[in-house]
């Protein structure tokens, strides 16, 4: 029984961080109250609230069970851990938004759906087996934790990501669950899933996560692993919660690889898998070893997991197929002396599952000690393992097998229930659909890429399936029923190969006479179809070939409709299958073909329908509102599907931004415009709800044509009842709809009905094949029961016969290339034929004129004629024309031939020879067997000569901040400067206090008349006074300005210091460290090479200037043996002296005359081609042809040899023979005379002869041999430094290889980080922009009041001094009134009428009471002018219309105040963002650091110049010792005693700054304290002059006031009244001076008085304390001692109340003596009585 449904969650809102961990709890209160308390054992939800239905449109007809999900035929194979065991026969597995649970001998499934209808991403089993957990995917997802056996919702878990979540696992104990979300941060949530309670949450890893396990011996422990890395965790309870703590491995040198699969080792230690295939293991977060096998061979090949921890052995597997095992205590055991701690151990026991395998993840069965593991293939499979590696171990078997890649073609049956489906995995699968079974099974070495099944037109049986492959292979498959084997097979019919590129659609005709395929590479072909395809022709398309469709029966002609993926559509003419196939090319040019290219409308669509919503809601502003803009995709967006509608019409669905619509287009009649230039509409639409992201790639219709089938891009499916007939689709409007699919990566290329439309089968890119029915699944069983699969028959003789040849070579050429290839050789063979035949005429017309010459010369003389007459001239010449015209059409035909061929020559000069920079040079000595070669120059990178030019010096960071710093600072002086300067600089803004002073004049006319007019000399003084105020204060101003700029910022660094720092950190102990970068690590290899190849280049040239110097030494040897030679021709043997050997140049020393060769040792090669291709010779290949090509040449140049020699016996034999015929002749004649010249003559040749062998001897051969000698020293110790360099070379190779692993890791690090700097600059800028806002609106707030402030003083102004009506007018000038009743206000009404009139209408029985009360106060009183009160109420209003300026300025204020609020939080968290990525940027660079000083390096040294720093003999084994150089440890030695010296010397300067900074801050305190008393002091001498603050330099600058003016009057007939009365005050104050001073003389005596009592009271209290001791003496009190006491105390309280009145005489005095203080009355008698003198009381006593 099925179980299906969604289950939609509710938002939850991210909350708070607990020390550096996210913590999520609910935000609802409710939720928070619910989570408090704990959750009974036995709550389970109810199925029925959380299952959910397909969405069906309202007020729609269409049933909800419209669908009924009937089998899945695949998973998701390719996510990870998709694989889990319920029990011993059931299987979990995640199909798109299905949870199937697989009984694995039943093969029954039932489902669960995804609770949020956005896919599952992932799913983990309960250890107890009785709960597992379902995490989804889409908005805010849930993890679902089901009851197993009974499936029922036990809990649900809210919160933990906003996406989706790509892992879940429980702990050991099944107490803990643990979540990876797939969000940026990759999210990792604790949860205890049985209280549904969130324990803590914080970030994995900045790379995608794969896998979290729990620790089965620590449980507070747990490991995660993605990409690029593992971390290790700890839970440690704190008072506040639960806190995680993750530690990142570190690899080391071994680089960073994607872990999938680690297990713990009992010690802690945890054992992961590498991507090259070897086994690490980590101790805390380090690598201790790696793990490989013997002779450097890897665990595996490929990616390895380790899985199990089985009875002290590791199990792993691979995706080499193997799965091995590990002895536990030799790994545990582990140490390695190889230094890249490497170590070697080999597996105990392997297990091979199959070739070509690739196992993901491996679960256990839940037997108990049961040794059978099920395991995730990623080609498809699920296998049944037996790793108990005994006897009896059962082999691996398949339980199940399915598509592993996209299915990118799917058909069906049209006479029975079966489906046939191809995919990327190369394979081909019959299904019948309705037994729930794979029938056939055919594999191929390409992947399919589309399918149809052959109509009953073409095959009555329905048994042809026609194919397309990646390659572009069209295969026709048979499929049959074996009647031997019982089983149904496919078997190859027919391959052919049509395309060069993947075929995209196949299409076969109405009535089955003509098959079409497209292909990605813009053609469509057409076959005849037969026994056997005949290929018709091809046509090129604009673009890539989405589908194909043939139009209907209905339709009056055959025509066949291409949609291209590029957005055109093209119509074909149906070939004619009588028609002559041609015999040169398959392209049918002639094919006549409409054409349309769509043009985007949507945003057409969508601005017409904003334009009718803004016209139904009659919006105010819609004339100033602008249009919606048009827009169209650039690049244009891609076609999905389409279909006919009528003859020349069609449907498209578009994606990309022309989604969401189905668009109604047609062909134009106007077809002579390019397809690539044409810009066609369509000219209706249909609008696809909520589909503008959501294109639909896929259409079908029932056989009725009742229902419109659509595959959605997001996995969902949609079903459209249609009315019949209804080719415009009008009635497409309600839908029903069902997420099958992956929402993200699901999408639904292929949807189909079967031939009964019982069913409906879709086919995703996830890989999955769902059918479904149409009808219960109780009908659907009886259905089964009575209907049997309809398989075909074989034909008679058809199973003996084997497959047809296949084209197993992906790159066979097509047929096209094929024939084009076959025409081009014909036309070759046709062309040396013709040649052979012109040649074959020529040499006959040869012979006859040979013939006519024979006969031309036996003719006489007279007769004969010349050869100029033979020649005939005009033919000669017309030859030589028709030659030289043939010969240039030849030159042009062969022009590209020929640049083709020397471009290829000049390649494989680069190639081979200018890449190694020449031959080797091989220079030989002559006297004897010693030699110096040279050295073979590689050529020089590309980049090497542009390293220097693009290397550049930046500037230093100290400057850049020193600028910013002075930014700094000067902002804040701007901020610290005195208010006064910048009310000064700034102008009044203007307003209605501009206007006040005319008032004020009007209001205070009558008082000025009284005054009188002021002397204009005190008003020039005045004047003069506040310029010169206004002067002092502008200069002060400056002051302050300069002052301020010079002051330093609160971040403030001093530039030189800075940049300091910079080079101290950048030098250590003097030598500037080496910057870890990959540009300069290249710079200094290049130029390392550089200089490498400068050093050989320079003695290359030394080599070959001497091999010069031997060739000219070698070529004047010659010469002079040739001379000597001549000489000895005219001597006789005896007097001819032995040759010299000559000294000969090797092939070594000239190898650069091997790539020369001559005319004639081509023609020789040419010829020995020829033979070779005419089968005269059977050797070998092209090499053997250069092989005898250089056997003859060496002959030749042997028997030139052997001519030379025997020319010159021959000459020497012949020069004795002239000799001795000479002497016989001179003997005959016997004349002296000759015998004296001739003896003279052999005198001189004899001379000449010893002096050309001594020249020969004594030649230059001794100086080239001495040259040579120290050549060959130099390059021996040019050797030397080479080896050094080439050392140093690779190590900075091996550098520049560690720099480059890290580079792509640092280029996304370093991208991160900018991304957080701009982020940050521009929040910061934001920040700086609102602070200025506020700062601006603070200002025009204080503007305001004093606006306010001056206008409440005007008020006060206008009334003067004693006005009568003082109160009233202060109430008018204080109303609360709106804007709306001023205006309205009888003021304006009234200004001119009387008081009568004014009154009567105030008074009106219109207003209401309130009304009254308020109009009441505008009512002019009796006496009071009308220009006073006008006045006042102006006053009024523009002191409300301040207020509300106030008013609007402050809500400004707030909504700045939380604007900045939210950009400081914004700004704290792209900080913390910017600390992550710098933090992960410093663990990376120690990363980088740490291999780059793991790179060995080679130094030799000898004995000799080891010297140990401490004193003993030299060890044999100095690896552990640190090598320097004598000199630089001197000078380390010295750098060190510096260092201490600076050191000292900085301590000292800190010391003096130190007390320099303590006292500035004392000078600060006492400033400020300074500061404090003197503003104290001004302000209090401000409130005694003015009675309050004011601001003084306002009223220095002041200008003439006329208000002044009448106080100063006042002040002066004031002080001329009461003159008398400070005269007699004065003279109180005389007096009460005398009385202050005799009082002074009283208090004197008193203190006088009060020290006499004081010694008295020591004394009495020595006589106390004497008495004190006599006490123990006497047993009785005497009555003397008591009055003693009395005494005591009488005088006590005596002197306290004379204290009290000192302390009043004190605080008289204090008073009285003060300069210019008010005087006081004299203090007031205390009513104790006067003191008595200290004897009087001595007396009464």
């Amino acid at each position: 029984m099925s179980v299906e449904g969604f289950v939609r969650g509710k938002d939850e809102n991210p909350a708070s961080q607990l020390e550096g961990c996210e913590t999520k709890p609910p935000v609802m209160h409710q939720e928070a109250e619910r989570q408090s308390q704990e959750i009974p054992a036995n709550k389970f939800y109810e199925y029925e609230k959380l299952h959910s239905r397909p969405f069906v449109s309202p007020e729609s007809e269409i049933p909800e069970d419209l669908l009924h999900l009937y089998y899945s035929f695949g998973y998701d194979i390719r996510r990870r851990a998709n694989l889990q065991l319920l029990d011993d026969r059931t299987l979990i597995v995640i199909a798109g938004n299905i949870l199937i649970l697989l009984d694995i001998l039943t093969k029954e499934q039932r489902f669960l759906r995804s609770c949020s209808g956005g896919g599952i991403g992932a799913a983990a089993v309960c250890p107890s087996m009785e709960y597992f957990a379902v995490a989804e995917k889409g908005n805010n997802p849930h993890i679902i934790v089901y009851e197993y056996p009974s499936l029922r919702p036990y809990r649900i878990l809210r919160g933990g990501t906003e996406r989706e979540y790509s892992y879940v696992n429980f702990n050991h104990d099944g107490s803990l669950l643990v979540s990876i979300s797939l969000d940026l941060s990759y999210t990792l949530t604790l949860w205890n899933w049985r209280q549904e309670e969130l324990m803590q949450s914080c970030p994995a890893a900045s790379q995608e996560v794969y896998r979290v396990s729990f620790s089965p011996y620590h449980p507070n422990r747990f490991t995660s692993s993605g990409a690029g890395h593992i971390r290790f965790w700890r839970m440690r309870s704190k008072v506040n919660g639960l806190k995680l703590q993750g530690i990142v491995g570190q690899s080391g040198k071994y680089g960073t690889t994607d872990v999938k699969g680690f297990i713990e080792l009992p010690d802690g230690r945890v054992v992961s898998g590498t991507e090259w295939g070897n086994l690490l293991l980590w101790s805390r977060n380090t690598v201790q070893v790696e793990i490989c096998r013997r002779n450097g061979r890897n665990c595996h090949s490929g990616t390895v997991l380790p899985f199990a921890l089985e009875e002290g052995n590791l199990m792993t597997v691979g995706a080499d197929g193997f799965v091995r095992v590990w002895d536990v205590k030799m790994i545990v055991s582990a140490t390695s002396e190889d230094p890249n701690r490497r170590f070697k151990l080999e597996p105990s026991k392997e297990m091979m599952v199959e070739n070509n395998t690739c196992l993901l993840s491996v679960v256990r069965s839940s037997s108990s000690n049961s040794s059978i593991w099920l395991a995730q293939d990623s080609n498809g499979v699920i296998w049944k393992l037996d790793l108990s590696f005994s006897n009896t171990a059962s082999k691996p078997e398949c339980l199940f097998s399915f598509h592993s890649e996209l299915i990118k073609g799917l058909d069906v049956s049209k006479r029975s229930h079966l489906m046939v489906t191809t995919s990327l995995d190369c394979s081909v699968r019959v299904f019948d659909f309705l037994s729930k079974s794979e029938l056939a099974l055919i594999q191929f070495n390409q992947g399919g890429t589309a399918l149809s099944w052959a109509p009953s037109s073409v095959s009555q049986s329905q048994d042809l399936l026609v194919t397309g492959f990646e390659d572009g292979v069209i295969r026709l498959l048979e499929l049959f029923n074996h009647e031997r084997l019982k089983t149904a097979e496919l078997r190859l019919q027919q391959a052919f190969k049509p395309h060069s590129a993947p075929v995209t659609a196949v299409a076969f005709k109405g009535n089955g006479e003509i098959l079409a395929t497209g292909s990605s590479d813009c053609t469509v072909f057409f076959f005849l179809v037969g026994r056997k395809y005949c290929p018709m022709g091809f046509v090129r398309v604009p673009g890539p070939v989405q589908a194909l469709e043939w139009s209907a029966h209905s339709h009056s002609e055959n025509r066949l409709l291409v949609l291209c993926q590029s957005g055109h559509v093209i119509e074909l003419q149906s070939p004619d299958p009588n028609a002559e196939v041609p015999t040169q090319t398959f392209l049918l040019s002639d094919l006549p073909w409409r054409s349309f290219r769509f043009k985007s409308i949507k945003s057409q669509i969508k601005r017409e329908q904003e334009l009718a919503r803004r016209q139904a809601v009659k919006e105010e502003k819609e004339e100033e509102e602008e249009h919606p803009p048009l827009f169209i995709p650039d690049p244009p967006s891609p076609l999905c599907c389409g279909f006919y509608s009528r003859p020349g019409q069609f449907w498209l669905s578009m994606g990309g931004f022309d989604a969401g619509f189905l668009y109604h287009c047609e062909f134009s009649e106007n077809q002579e415009e390019d397809p690539n230039q044409r810009q066609d509409k369509p000219f209706d639409f249909v609008p696809i709800t909520d589909a503008d992201d959501d294109p639909v790639c896929s259409i079908t219709f029932s056989s009725n044509r009742k229902l419109l089938l659509c595959g959605m891009s997001s996995g969902s499916i949609r079903i459209y009842p249609l009315q019949p007939g209804d080719h415009d689709l009008s009635s497409m409007r309600a839908f029903w709809a069902l997420s099958v699919h992956d929402n993200q990566y699901g999408r639904l290329q292929h949807v189909r009905f079967s031939y009964d439309d019982l069913f409906v089968l879709t086919a995703g890119d996830d890989g999955n094949i769902f059918s479904f029915c149409l009808v219960p699944a109780e009908e659907v069983q009886e259905h089964l029961q009575t209907t049997e699969v309809k398989l075909p028959s074989p034909r008679v003789g058809l199973e003996p016969l084997v497959s047809a040849a296949d084209i197993t070579d992906p790159a066979a050429d097509s047929i096209e290339t094929a024939r084009q290839k076959l025409m081009k050789k014909n036309l070759h063979h046709e062309t040396e034929q013709k040649h052979s035949r012109m040649q074959k005429q020529l040499e006959e017309l040869q012979m006859k004129f040979q013939e006519i010459l024979l006969e031309n010369q036996k003719l006489p003389e007279h007769v004969r004629l010349t050869p100029e007459e033979l020649r005939v001239d005009s033919i000669h010449q017309q030859l030589e024309k028709l030659k030289e015209q043939k010969t240039m059409e030849v030159r042009k035909q062969l022009a590209w031939e020929q640049e083709c061929r020397s471009i290829a020559l000049r390649k494989i000069q680069t190639w081979f020879a200018d890449f190694v920079g020449g031959d080797v040079v091989t220079l030989y000595a002559i006297g004897s067997s010693r030699c110096v070669s040279t050295y073979r120059l590689p050529s020089l990178s590309e980049a090497s000569p542009q390293v220097s030019a693009e290397s550049g010096s930046d500037l230093p960071d100290g400057g850049t901040e020193a600028t910013h710093n002075l930014h700094q600072s000067q902002a804040e002086a701007e901020e610290d400067c005195p208010r006064t300067a910048v009310s000064d600089s700034s102008e009044p803004a203007p307003g209605p206090s501009a206007s006040l002073p005319s008032k004020k004049e009007k209001s205070l006319h009558k008082a000025r008349l009284q005054l009188g007019a002021r002397p204009k000399e005190n008003r020039q003084k005045a004047a003069e006074r506040a310029e010169v105020a206004q002067a002092k204060f502008a200069v002060r101003r400056q002051e302050w300005a300069q002052i301020y700029a010079e002051k330093p910022g609160k971040n403030y660094e001093d530039s030189e210091l800075v940049q300091g720092i910079l080079q101290a950190r950048e030098t250590i102990d003097g030598v500037k460290t080496s910057v870890m970068t990959l540009k300069e690590k290249e710079e200094e290899l290049i130029s390392l090479e550089v200089k490498i190849r400068t050093k050989k280049t320079e003695m290359n040239r030394k080599i070959v200037a001497l091999r010069d110097s031997k060739v000219q030494l070698v070529s004047r040897f010659d010469a002079q043996i040739q001379q000597l030679q001549k000489i000895q021709q005219h001597l006789p043997p005896q007097l001819r002296l032995p040759l010299p050997t000559p000294p000969t140049l090797l092939p070594a020393e000239t190898p650069e005359r091997k790539l020369q060769c001559s005319r004639i040792a081509v023609e020789k090669y040419m010829k020995l081609r020829e033979q070779r291709l005419m089968g005269a010779q059977q050797q070998g290949g092209a090499v053997s042809i250069l092989e005898l090509l250089e056997k003859e040449m060496e002959a030749e140049e042997q028997k030139g040899k052997q001519k030379d020699e025997g020319a010159e016996t021959s000459t020497v034999s012949s020069s004795a023979v002239t000799g001795q015929s000479k002497r016989t002749k001179g003997q005959e004649v016997g004349d002296e005379m000759e015998k004296e010249l001739q003896k003279e003559e052999e005198i001189r040749l004899c001379h000449e002869q010893s002096c050309l062998v001594e020249q020969l001897e004594n030649s230059s051969v001794t100086q080239f041999d001495a040259e040579l000698h120290q050549l060959y020293e130099q390059k021996l110790h040019l050797d030397i430094q080479l080896k050094l360099m080439e050392m140093q070379m690779l190590k900075l190779q091996q550098e520049v290889l560690v720099l480059k692993r890290f580079e792509t890791r640092e280029e996304k690090l370093q991208e991160k980080l900018s991304k957080c700097l701009q982020e940050e600059n521009q929040v910061l800028l934001k920040l700086e922009e609102c602070n200025q806002q506020l700062e601006l609106k603070g200002a025009e707030m204080i503007d305001l009041k004093k606006r306010v402030r001056a206008l409440t003083d005007a008020f006060q102004a206008s009334l003067g001094e004693n006005c009568p009506f003082e109160e009233f007018l202060t109430k008018v000038f204080t109303q609360k009134i709106k804007r709306v009743q001023m205006e309205k206000s009888p003021l304006h009404e009234e200004t001119e009428d009387g008081e009568e009139d004014s009154d009567d209408d105030l008074d009106s029985d219109d207003y209401s009471s309130k009304k009254k009360r308020e109009a009441s106060l505008n009512v002019r009183p009796k006496g009071c002018k009308p220009e006073l009160l006008k006045s006042t109420l102006q006053l009024r209003h523009d002191r409300v219309e301040l207020e509300e300026l106030q008013v609007k300025e402050r809500k400004v204020v707030e909504a700045l105040k939380k604007d900045i609020t939210s950009l400081q939080e914004k700004e704290k968290l792209v900080k913390s963002q910017r600390r992550a990525v710098e933090a992960d940027i410093e663990l990376m660079n120690q990363e980088k650091q740490q291999e780059m000083n793991e790179v060995e390096v080679i130094i030799p040294l000898k004995l000799n110049q080891i010297q140990l720093a401490c004193k003993g003999p030299v060890l044999s084994d100095l690896s552990e010792f640190l090598a320097l150089d004598k000199m630089e440890l001197f000078r380390m030695d010295e750098q060190i005693q510096q260092l201490q010296a600076d050191n000292k010397k900085l301590n000292d300067q800190f010391h003096r700054d130190l007390k320099k900074r303590d006292r500035l801050l004392r000078d600060k305190k006492v400033k400020s304290i300074k500061v404090n008393d003197l503003e104290n002091q001004c302000d209090e001498l401000m409130m005694r002059r003015f009675g309050r603050k004011v601001d003084l330099e306002a009223l220095l600058t002041m200008p003439d006031s006329t208000r002044l003016e009448e106080l100063e009057q006042e002040k002066k007939r004031l002080l001329a009244a009461h003159a008398d009365k400070m005269k007699h005050l004065e003279t109180q104050v005389d007096e009460a001076q005398m009385d202050l001073m005799k009082e002074t003389r009283r208090n004197t005596n008193l203190l006088h008085t009060t020290i006499d009592l004081m010694e008295q009271i020591k004394d009495v209290k020595a006589k106390i304390s004497s008495s004190k001791k006599k006490k123990d003496k006497q047993p009785y009190q005497d009555h003397r001692r008591r009055q003693n006491q009395k005494r005591i105390q009488e005088l006590q309280e005596l002197v306290k109340k004379q204290r009290q009145q000192a302390d009043a005489l004190k605080q008289e005095i204090c008073l009285l003596s003060s300069a210019g203080g008010p005087v006081l009355p004299p203090l007031q008698k205390t009513p104790n009585s006067p003191i008595p003198p200290a004897h009087a009381i001595r007396k009464n006593k």
